[in-house]
Order: C-alpha cells, then sequence, then structure tokens
C-alpha cells in the first residue's frame, strides 16, 4: 500500500516521502496515529502545506533549543555518591540522576534525551552529551563527588 508520510518516521521515511508499506501497518498503526495519509493526489497537495509549516515549526524549536544548548554549557552540576576504594561508585551515575539534578536547577530535560556513552562508575568531571533538537547537541559537565566528603 502506498501512503504519504505525516511525519518522520524512523527507518521508514521523512516528512512527505511517498512510501509502500503493508497493509496492516498503515491501517493499524500509521494512520490511526496521523503518521500517514493514503497515497491520493488531494492528499499530496495537503501535504506540502504540513511541510511548510512543519519546517517552520522545526526551525522555531531549533531557536529554543539554541538557547537552552546555550545556559547548559555553562552549566556543571554535581552528584553525590558513594565511593569505594580507587575511587569507584557503588553503582552507578545514571541518566535519570542527571535529569534529576537538570530540574533542580530548573530545566526541564527528559532522561532519554541524556546521552551516556557509557556508564559513569568512578568519582570525577564528565562531559555529558544532551539532546535538545535533532541538530543541537550541548555539552554538560558533570562532577561526581563523593557523599562522605
Amino acid at each position: 500500500m502506498k501512503i504519504i508520510l505525516r511525519e518522520s518516521v524512523e527507518k521508514l521515511g521523512q516528512i512527505g516521502d511517498v512510501v509502500t508499506v503493508k497493509n496492516g501497518y498503515a491501517r493499524n498503526y500509521l494512520i490511526p496515529r496521523s503518521l500517514a495519509y493514503f497515497a491520493t493526489p488531494k492528499a499530496l497537495k495537503a501535504i506540502e502545506l504540513e511541510k511548510i509549516q512543519y519546517a517552520k515549526k522545526q526551525e522555531r524549536e531549533k531557536v529554543i533549543a539554541e538557547g537552552l544548548a546555550a545556559k547548559l554549557n555553562e552549566l556543571q552540576i554535581s552528584i553525590p555518591m558513594k565511593a569505594g576504594d580507587e575511587n569507584k561508585l557503588y553503582g552507578s551515575v545514571s541518566s535519570q540522576m542527571i535529569a534529576n539534578e537538570l530540574a533542580e536547577k530548573g530545566f526541564d530535560i527528559d532522561k532519554r534525551h541524556i546521552m551516556l556513552e557509557e556508564a559513569i562508575k568512578s568519582l570525577g568531571v564528565f562531559d555529558v552529551k544532551v539532546r535538545l533538537h535533532s541538530e543541537v547537541v550541548s555539552n554538560l559537565k558533570v562532577w561526581v563527588i563523593n557523599e562522605e566528603e
């Protein structure tokens, strides 16, 4: 079945793409969630208007994300953790812990947008990337300190 994507769908296509998918996927998932239209001439015209609106929305979100990125680049947060010998942590610092610290500082960042390349399992200073927009990534300094000090 041919459909037109109303939004970008991972591993399928970008907004406005005409793609062929199985009938069940289109009828049971994409169309009920307003992610796609049936490919008709009328829908092709409608999607052009939506593309323009989508581009404007993305540009506004990108400007907001860039402003937030500038603030996060200057921010440093501290996370107290229990540590044992050789500065090894009992457990590890998770993206949820970082998100909670950011929330205390007034930043509403979803933990899924915090990109930890590997688990933080020792004391020290770490650069953590935060994806604020598909094109905007910010660096955040995270200090992991000993809880007992």
